[in-house]
């Protein structure tokens, strides 16, 4: 028989919560303000909580245990740090945070054959992202600019049509800048008028360096509610396309899409060089002209002058392997992309040399290009060497997304999370952090998971099982530096909308500052594949001591109105 609690059944405070109430009320089994005060200064480790504000927590009221258990599991009794406050320091450069990053952001769906669209910038902004990737392209008549997944059938969306919709939704979630990388393959005319295009649309909040390089970056705090436009240069664009039209040339293969074309993009166009210059509306011959003709050669610099102006984060791939990229210079910052492969490859070798570059540089990590689905990469491999700007698929629903939504709860979720210091720092002997180290443990940090309800609310009755109450069971570890990394699971409760668990892990951490805690539901189904419940991932080192309401989401990031877990947490 279908068994299920009655509408407005309330669960049980855990056995744990029974004896902390009993210890923290008087003998006649009532928590005043005062009670309630020992607790949250004890238990919860709110030290600088007064008197005052504890009465106006509980309304002036004293607590019995059904009242104290309603208040543990509400939502004024979040697991983090209070979400809305930015509380780092904001006035470092943008080399020393982590920024919240979207890859191919107008992509509607998968990389080769799904619609472009403001849609998901505008959802991408609102979720908090800081970074947009526009990749532009002439238009069909070669007379204007679209955005789109060059060599694949995605459909185009005008770049004008983007740039407003940035304008509009650029601030909503945060008031700190955002960043715009551009994909270029345009003509010296059509950068022109993506200059004039950018300057009208933005106008003052457009960020406009004062010199062509900077020698430091400029901080989140001195470009609130600012835009910025990242690319290659006008120059080093063009000799980049024809080296590496030289090279594909020669070895006869297909021609990529993103920075130098070392991106590995399948191409349901062909992808050869011819077809590149029939898209990009430049002909070999005319290239030719152009480079014979010092008028023809005068119009190019002047109408990318402009262009070349609104860049204020250069980018670009200088020649001669990884050891030139990761090269520093003393007085000159830019940005480097590489792709997650590439960034692998890199790291088993260069370690340190990618960690020294990212102390002043900005390191771009995009998904390689076959993950045609728009899946995603585990970002920590990224954070761990000081990459700032961690590409993803925003609409690549799963778990690595999930991480690095985690991430960016961080720091009131403005978008911009402080690196660890030890990434930043040097020592006596220029030494810095390696990434390869195995580290001691500097902390433990012990979960315990009492329970969880809502999903009776927030779910069909017959979504887990059609005949029975559902059977949850709860995943919890740590997404971290490899010796962190671990995953472990409750036991499975049988038949219940309200799970209880009451079960204890302990996880040793090496670099907490990079830990993030992974929490799943999911219902155990004998004959097909369990049912997903709910998830969410949260900073450790923004983590609240003691016992907390934990908010899951959805496998998209949205949270539900019912479902949580009551949890505790401590250091140990």
């Amino acid at each position: 028989m279908f068994s299920k609690p009655k509408k407005h059944s309330v669960s049980e405070a855990p056995p744990e919560i029974k004896e902390i109430y009993h210890r923290y009320s008087d003998e006649g089994g009532i928590m005043t303000a005062s009670h309630l005060r020992s607790f949250l200064i004890e238990v919860q480790k709110e030290e600088k909580i007064t008197e005052e504000e504890t009465q106006a927590i509980i309304d002036h009221r004293d607590l019995n245990l059904e009242s104290f258990f309603k208040f543990l599991f509400g939502d004024n009794n979040p697991p983090l740090l209070p979400s809305t406050e930015v509380h780092q320091d904001m006035s470092l450069p943008l080399s020393h945070y982590y920024i919240f990053t979207g890859h191919n952001s107008y992509l509607t769906g998968n990389q080769l054959s799904s619609d472009c669209s403001d849609a998901p910038i505008i959802e991408a902004l609102q979720r908090g992202v800081r970074v947009i990737e526009l990749d532009i392209w002439p238009n069909d008549s070669k007379d204007d600019v679209d955005v789109l997944h060059g060599m694949t059938l995605t459909t185009p969306v005008a770049l004008i049509k983007c740039l407003l919709s940035i304008k509009e939704y650029a601030f909503v979630a945060s008031e700190y800048p955002v960043v715009i990388t551009l994909e270029d393959h345009l003509t010296p005319d059509l950068q022109a008028k993506v200059a004039q295009m950018v300057t009208q649309t933005f106008g003052d909040i457009l960020f406009c360096p004062t010199s062509e390089t900077l020698k430091e970056f400029p901080s989140p705090d001195s470009l609130k509610k600012r835009i910025i436009i990242s690319t290659k240069p006008p120059k080093e664009f063009l000799e980049a396309k024809e080296e590496k039209e030289k090279e594909e040339s020669q070895k006869g293969k297909p021609l990529g899409d993103e920075e130098a074309w070392g991106k590995e993009v399948p191409s349901l166009r062909g992808g050869t060089i011819a077809d590149y210059k029939q898209n990009s509306g430049v002909d070999e011959d005319d290239l030719k002209e152009e480079e014979d003709s010092d008028e023809a050669e005068k119009a190019r610099q002047n109408a990318s002058d402009d262009y070349r102006c609104l860049i204020a984060i250069h980018a670009g791939k200088p020649k001669g392997g990884i050891v030139e990229c990761l090269k520093v210079e003393p007085d000159k910052v830019r940005r480097l992309s590489l792709s997650e492969s590439q960034l692998e490859k890199a790291a088993e070798t260069y370690g340190k040399e990618i960690v020294r570059f990212t102390q002043q540089n900005i390191l771009r990590v995009y998904p390689k290009g076959t993950r045609i689905t728009s899946s995603n990469y585990n970002p920590l491999i990224g954070w761990m060497h000081g990459a700032q700007m961690v590409a993803f698929n925003m609409q690549g629903y799963g778990r690595s997304l999930w991480l690095m939504q985690g991430m960016f709860k961080a720091n009131g979720g403005c978008g911009f999370v402080k690196k660890p210091d030890f990434l930043l720092q040097t020592g006596p002997n220029n030494e810095v952090f390696d990434p390869k180290a195995h580290l001691p443990s500097k902390t433990t940090l012990k979960v315990t998971v009492y329970m969880g309800e809502g999903w009776y609310y927030d779910f069909k009755h017959t979504h887990f099982d059609q005949f029975s109450s559902p059977d949850f069971y709860a995943r919890v570890g740590i997404a971290g530096v490899p010796f962190d990394t671990v995953m472990k699971k409750t036991k499975s409760t049988d038949n219940s909308w309200l799970p209880s668990w009451n079960e204890v892990f302990e996880f040793p951490l090496s670099v907490p500052e990079l830990a993030l805690l992974r929490i799943e539901v999911h219902e155990y189904d004998m004959s097909e594949k369990d049912d997903f419940g709910g998830q969410t991932c949260l900073p450790v080192w923004e983590l609240r001591n003691g016992i907390r309401a934990v908010p899951l989401h959805s496998r998209e990031g949205d949270k539900y109105n019912n479902v949580k877990l009551l949890m505790r947490f401590e250091f140990i």
